[in-house]
């Protein structure tokens, strides 16, 4: 038990997002977090539903997932170190997307009340995920503006 808790430890402290947290802080954010293991195809967390927790991949693939009136479009995959289902408990609304296991994948679960008060105490943490999810909304907005382009030129 402690020999994984100290390799959950040393995974979080190689994460941008959690580097400059003290050490007894991840620990305690290690010891609260459950590791979860999904098969390929399995989700995650379904868009619509509640926020109750983010993850941490650990290994593997997630896929990013929305539903639409013409069907399920993937947006992204994330894979070693990304956290996903961030936004729902950030701004407390039902979950964005869907997130599937694109491969075999392992994650941290982090629970909304570990995630919002470590981000309270560490003002760190939300400038991080400021910047991640700044980067999500570059890249989208750079997709949609090429999207509209080639919606817009004439057909030949």
């Amino acid at each position: 038990m402690a020999k994984k808790l100290e390799e959950e430890v040393e995974l979080l402290r190689r994460i941008p997002l959690f580097a400059k947290i003290e050490p007894s802080r991840l620990k305690l954010l290690a010891f609260t977090s459950e590791r979860v293991t999904y098969e390929a195809g399995q989700e995650i967390c379904r868009q619509g539903d509640i926020g109750d927790a983010a993850y941490l991949v650990i290994s593997g693939v997630a896929e990013i997932l929305v539903d639409t009136p013409t069907g399920r479009i993937k947006l992204a995959e994330l894979s070693k170190n990304a956290l996903v289902g961030e936004i729902a408990i950030i701004n407390d609304v039902p979950r964005t997307a869907t997130v599937m296991a694109g491969t075999e994948l392992e994650a941290l679960r982090i629970t909304k009340d570990h995630f919002l008060r470590l981000v309270a105490e560490f003002p760190q943490i939300a400038i991080e995920i400021m910047r991640v999810l700044a980067t999500r909304l570059s890249r989208t907005n750079e997709e949609l503006t090429d999207a509209r382009r080639r919606l817009a030129e004439p057909v030949r």
